[in-house]
Parts: structure tokens; C-alpha cells; sequence
């Protein structure tokens, strides 16, 4: 039998593909697309590569794979697409493929190796946080950023750019693995605290507690799984992603739902479902918890709120993360978070839809392209007239800023549950910062 590009183990589905007409709604929407005007850096062109893979005779060759790379998978054109093709169900069925057959140079693997033993691993990031508080007291973070020493490390310069500046003591900090409900009890939930996110984002993670437990949630966030998958499921590092998943599951399956914050974990959690689809073991159990699986934005926004919001008199743009827009379909429900909240002006910027070029960790994999596209969303974010942005996922927090801060024009980027919390608590971002009012 002759060879294919791709192997037998989870590949591609012939009839996802086929459910592509090729209509071109997708383009528009295609943020690499927009860059250059390629047809095979399209959903639809990467979906006749697709195609090509599962041929007999094909070859899982480098331009091919050049094209896959290029992908940020943001799933824009999901939403696009008016025939419904699962785009998101590809791609990351293709990626696992691509790190499973294509010889990548000894570089290229490392690099990506480096990338997933850091990441997905919160006490090795906490081993980060103090150097990295050291080099931004000493300016080393702003001088080797604007050194044209790094302009031959593309990928060193976007690390460095990137790097989040959280205060030491925050890195370190940890979140009670229980919070007593503080009104008539809703319920039990239960909160992914993630991996980047508690480290580098613990103030999220702890207003978001605090405001679920001023809903009268009791709220369970157990130290384990210390990475839902996400990072490795959507860049096709298969074998982890479903151990991890695995991990998640077992954590939470006995909660009554179990509550995300960040887009991208949101968005894997959900698709365990697909990700473990030929487990017999854990097929069943990984359905039932993506089923169970809530973004803070729609558990909150379900109810009608208990806790009273004091007025935030702000101008905030609101960001539309992909991976809780398109890959989970909540747009609605984090605008209606944000306008529950007196004298809350929320602001719309042109090109919602299209990618900020964070898209997990593709703004260190493909830096050049993820900054046009992270300088185009900045200037459309700014255009709004705000300096406040809300946003619902850490990379594009990290992203935004760093390319406003490029601008020359620096903005604030808060989680929405951040600007709830300040307004229960009666406090603004300018009284001690995004964290101020949050226990």
C-alpha cells in the first residue's frame, strides 16, 4: 500500500472536509489571509491541503507543513463559515499530525520543547518570576527590547517583549483551595486556576473567586491539573494534551460545573469531548465535563447578579478573545457582565473578529507576523477612544499591551471579572491598581 502524508491515528475526517464548499465566506476573516493574500494560508486552502494528506501517495512536505504553521488557529472563520465546517476539529487533528511525521530541524525541536517543558508547568514559571523581576528593576526587560542586538533573534525579542511584568510577590502567591460561599448558596463550582494564568495572573484568578463567592458560590480550585492541555492541544502536541485532559477531568468531575476564566482553557476543555473521542475509557467522562464546562462570563451572566455594583466611571474596550468568541461562541455574555456595571462605558473597535496574534504560543513560534497582527489590534483598540481594554484571556492581555506599549501609546488590559470585582467592592484601577478591592 503506498504511503499517505498522514498516519491512521486520528486523522483529519474526510467528511469534515467535505463539508467545505469552498465559498470563500472564511477569508475576510483569516488574519494570515489579511497578511498576504495567499490562497493556501486560508481556511479553505488549508483544508484542500488537508484533503491532499489523506491521498495515497501524498508527502507530509514543508511547504505543506509551512502553511499549517502558519495558521494562528483562532477559529474565526468557525463563525464565518455559514455551513458550519469544524475547522477547529482539523486543525488540531492536522497539527498532531505535523509534530508526529515531519522531521522538524534539531533547533525547531528544541525551541518547541522549551516551549512546553515552561509554559504548562507553574512551578517551573515561578522559578521565572524572580529573574524576571530582577531585569525589570534593573530596565534589562526595555533595554533589550529596543536593542537592535535581537533583531537577528526574532523569537528572543518577542520573549523578551512579552515577558509579563507581575509584581514578585503576586507570582508567588497562592489561592486557597476552598472559598465559602458570602450570599444564599447557588451552589458548588469549581475553578481552573491554569498554568500561566496562576502565576502570572493571580489577580484574575482571585477576583474571579471573589466575585463568584459574592454570588453565593462555594468555589473549589484545587492546585491540580497544573495545565488543562490547551497549550499542547492547539499546537498539535497530542500525546500531553490527553494526559493533561485526563488529569482535568479527574480533578473536577465530581463539581457541579466547573468554571474557566481564560479563553484558551475554556476552548480545550471543551473539545475534550473530541480529543479523547477513541478512548473508550474516557470518552463518556471527558463529554460530560466539556458539557459542564462554563466561562465566568456565561455562569454569571445567566443569573441575575446579588452582589451590588458601585459605579466604575470608565471608557472600556472590549476585546474579543478568539478562543471564547469563536471557539466557544461567548460573545454576548461578557458585554452583558461589563454593562451591568454602573457608569461602565463600553466601547466597540472595529475588527472584532480578527486575531490580536497571540493564538496561544504562535506570537513566539511565528513572531513577525503575530506583531503586524498584534500592532493592527492595538491601533484599533486605541481608535476607541479608551485606555482601559477588557479582555478575556492572558496572551491577548500580554499581547495588547506590549504592542500598545510599542505604540508608544501604553493602555491597561483587565480581565472583565477584574472591572466586576472593583465595582462590588466599590474601587477603580486607579486607586492602587488592576488588583485594588480584590482579597
Amino acid at each position: 500500500m503506498a504511503e499517505r502524508a498522514f498516519d491512521l491515528t486520528r486523522p483529519p475526517e474526510q467528511a469534515l472536509l467535505d463539508d467545505c464548499v469552498h465559498c470563500g465566506m472564511c477569508l475576510e476573516t483569516c488574519p494570515t489571509y489579511s497578511l498576504w493574500g495567499e490562497e493556501m494560508d486560508s481556511p479553505r486552502g488549508r483544508i484542500v491541503l488537508m484533503g491532499a494528506g489523506l491521498e495515497q501517495g501524498s508527502e507530509l512536505s514543508a511547504p505543506m507543513v509551512r502553511h499549517f504553521d502558519n495558521c494562528l488557529g483562532c477559529m474565526a472563520c468557525v463563525t464565518a463559515c455559514p455551513s458550519g465546517v469544524r475547522y477547529d476539529r482539523l486543525i488540531e487533528d492536522t497539527r498532531a499530525q505535523v509534530e508526529r511525521g515531519f522531521p522538524r530541524s534539531r533547533a525547531e525541536r528544541l525551541f518547541r520543547r522549551l516551549l512546553f517543558e515552561t509554559f504548562p508547568h507553574p512551578e517551573r514559571l515561578r522559578l521565572l518570576a524572580a529573574p524576571l523581576a530582577l531585569g525589570r528593576r534593573m530596565g534589562l526587560d526595555r533595554a533589550l527590547a529596543e536593542s537592535t542586538m535581537l533583531e537577528r533573534f526574532p523569537r528572543l525579542r518577542s520573549l523578551i517583549r512579552l515577558a509579563p511584568r507581575t509584581p514578585l510577590r503576586e507570582s508567588l502567591r497562592r489561592l486557597p483551595e476552598r472559598t465559602a460561599p458570602r450570599a444564599a448558596s447557588r451552589g458548588r463550582v469549581g475553578l481552573l486556576q491554569g498554568c500561566v494564568q496562576r502565576v502570572f495572573f493571580d489577580r484574575v484568578n482571585r477576583a474571579t473567586v471573589a466575585v463568584l463567592a459574592a454570588e453565593g458560590y462555594e468555589v473549589l480550585a484545587p492546585a491540580e491539573p497544573r495545565c488543562c492541555g490547551a497549550l499542547g492541544l492547539h499546537a498539535g502536541v497530542d500525546d500531553e494534551a490527553r494526559e493533561l485532559a485526563k488529569r482535568t477531568i479527574e480533578a473536577f468531575e465530581n463539581c457541579e460545573l466547573l468554571v474557566t476564566n481564560a479563553a484558551g482553557c475554556g476552548s480545550a476543555i471543551k473539545d475534550y469531548r473530541h480529543l479523547l473521542r477513541d478512548d473508550p475509557q474516557w470518552a463518556d467522562r471527558a463529554a460530560a465535563l466539556s458539557a459542564r464546562t462554563r466561562d465566568v462570563s456565561e455562569l454569571l451572566a445567566a443569573d441575575e447578579p446579588v452582589a451590588p455594583r458601585h459605579p466604575l466611571p470608565l471608557r472600556v474596550a472590549y476585546h474579543d478573545a478568539c478562543h471564547l468568541a469563536h471557539a466557544q461562541g461567548v460573545r454576548s455574555e461578557p458585554r452583558e457582565l461589563l454593562r451591568s456595571i454602573p457608569e461602565l462605558e463600553l466601547a466597540e473597535p472595529e475588527g472584532w473578529e480578527i486575531c490580536c496574534g497571540s493564538a496561544g504560543v504562535y506570537n513566539l513560534l511565528e513572531p513577525e507576523p503575530a506583531a503586524e497582527l498584534g500592532r493592527r489590534k492595538a491601533e484599533l483598540l486605541l481608535a476607541t477612544g479608551a485606555r482601559t481594554v477588557a479582555a478575556g484571556n492572558p496572551g491577548c492581555a500580554l499581547q495588547i499591551a506590549a504592542h500598545a506599549d510599542a505604540l508608544g501609546r501604553p493602555i491597561q488590559v483587565l480581565h472583565p471579572i477584574e472591572l466586576v470585582a472593583m465595582s462590588i467592592a466599590g474601587t477603580t484601577p486607579n486607586e492602587g491598581g488592576a488588583a485594588n478591592g480584590v482579597p
